[in-house]
């Protein structure tokens, strides 16, 4: 009756296409930006709200990762995590591994991602009274929700770096986990 052909049922589930139009998701992400804005009074609490709304994204996006990319394993070790985050979900956000993964030299429970060029702040105009605004908080949540949902309880904050010769600064991705994620660290077998 059907030639052979499957049905829509009995296809199985493709990974779907991962990229979405550069301009399609700026437009979306300025519009977020903007309806927030009009929300709040002031820039820590935009940036609040940019983080939760990526907090979210970043629980659902471990999943999905998990389930694709990896069978359904998660890392148990913070070293682990902070590669999977630094290459697989970077990889899958922005098409490439994030620039770097370094250790705080003042505290054993910091690390940072660093990037040169997050489009989440190519793309926006801020104003005048808002000039500290740094969109990466967005980023910042998304990373906040991964760690999480993987075991990782974390504060997670986005910042400006100033690099010499360049006319944009790098964003850092700050990572300060809880002391309970260090200790348990610290009773798993080193492999």
């Amino acid at each position: 009756m059907f030639s052979g052909r499957l049905n829509l049922i009995d296809r199985p589930v493709a990974k779907g296409k991962s990229e979405i139009s550069l301009s399609a998701f700026s437009f979306l992400f300025s519009e977020m930006v903007q309806y927030s804005q009009t929300q709040v009074s002031n820039i820590g609490e935009l940036e609040r709200r940019l983080e939760d709304a990526g907090y979210s994204i970043g629980l659902r996006l471990l999943e999905m990762l998990c389930f694709r990319e990896r069978n359904s394993k998660r890392e148990i070790k913070l070293l682990d995590a902070l590669k999977f985050v630094h290459s697989t979900v970077w990889k899958y956000l922005f098409g490439r591994q994030a620039r770097d993964l370094e250790q705080s030299n003042t505290a054993d429970d910091e690390y940072m991602i660093s990037d040169n060029d997050l489009f989440v702040n190519k793309f926006i105009s801020v104003p005048r009274d808002m000039g500290q605004l740094n969109c990466a908080a967005f980023v910042a949540g998304i990373v906040r929700g991964v760690l999480d949902g993987a075991g990782f309880p974390a504060r997670v904050t986005a910042h400006f770096v100033p690099i010499a010769g360049q006319p944009r600064p790098k964003t850092t991705i700050l990572m300060k986990f809880d002391a309970s994620v260090l200790q348990r660290d610290l009773r798993l077998p080193s492999s």
